[in-house]
């Protein structure tokens, strides 16, 4: 998925003509979701951003009904639940209201792969506003699933559609994927998630930090 907000961009990339359009980042522009917040005068590129709190819940809201067609009533709070103990860094909490949202959105043939779940974890957490969240990081022994930074910390995530918590762990200590933030000189948290392929949401987490 393409990235909302928080990206700079020279102007041919976000004030193209409708029928030149070739990403969705002019028609955010365009339509007031992202606005101007900042230039860089070494590049020519500017800093797109959502303007404000109530643009992004607007569009969150509207970007994951599309996205997880009949979710239920309620599951936006769960998810601004889930914004906040990420921030704070309450990640059992936050993995919590992850398993209760994911167990909302309707069962459909295409979520049987690992994919689905990494793809709606990016869209998640992009669009509560952490920018720092990119998935299918390389690393020299591998590719981690998910990382994101925030508060000062890294959050590693390896899913496993077909495996447990634990196994997922073992991956990420086995490969040492942490190595490849070490000169970031800053703490680091290993998440590994199973997720139930009956119920579609986690089955089973495991947490470890790391200083």
């Amino acid at each position: 998925p393409e990235q909302i907000g928080g990206q700079y961009a020279l102007p041919s990339a976000f004030d193209a003509p409708t029928e030149m359009m070739k990403k969705v980042t002019p028609l955010f522009y365009q339509s007031g979701y992202l606005t101007i917040k900042g230039y860089d005068e070494d590049t020519g590129e500017y800093f797109l951003d959502i303007p404000n709190k109530e643009v992004r819940v607007g569009l969150m809201e509207s970007l994951l009904e599309d996205y997880v067609p009949g979710i239920e009533e309620g599951s936006m709070s769960i998810v601004s639940k889930l914004y906040k103990n990420i921030k704070y860094g309450r990640i059992d909490e936050a993995l919590q209201l992850l398993q209760t949202f994911l167990s909302t959105v309707p069962y459909t043939e295409n979520t049987n792969y690992e994919g689905h779940y990494q793809s709606l974890l990016y869209v998640i957490f992009t669009l509560l506003g952490f920018y720092d969240v990119d998935i299918e990081v390389r690393t020299a022994k591998g590719r981690i699933d998910m990382v994101l930074q925030s508060g000062g910390v890294i959050y590693l995530f390896e899913l496993k559609l077909k495996g447990s918590a634990a196994e997922a762990l073992a991956q990420i200590n086995l490969k040492n994927y942490p190595e490849r933030f070490a000169l970031r000189n800053l703490p680091v948290v290993k998440i590994g998630i199973g997720f139930d392929m009956e119920s579609h949401t986690l089955a089973d987490w495991a947490i470890e930090k790391q200083e």
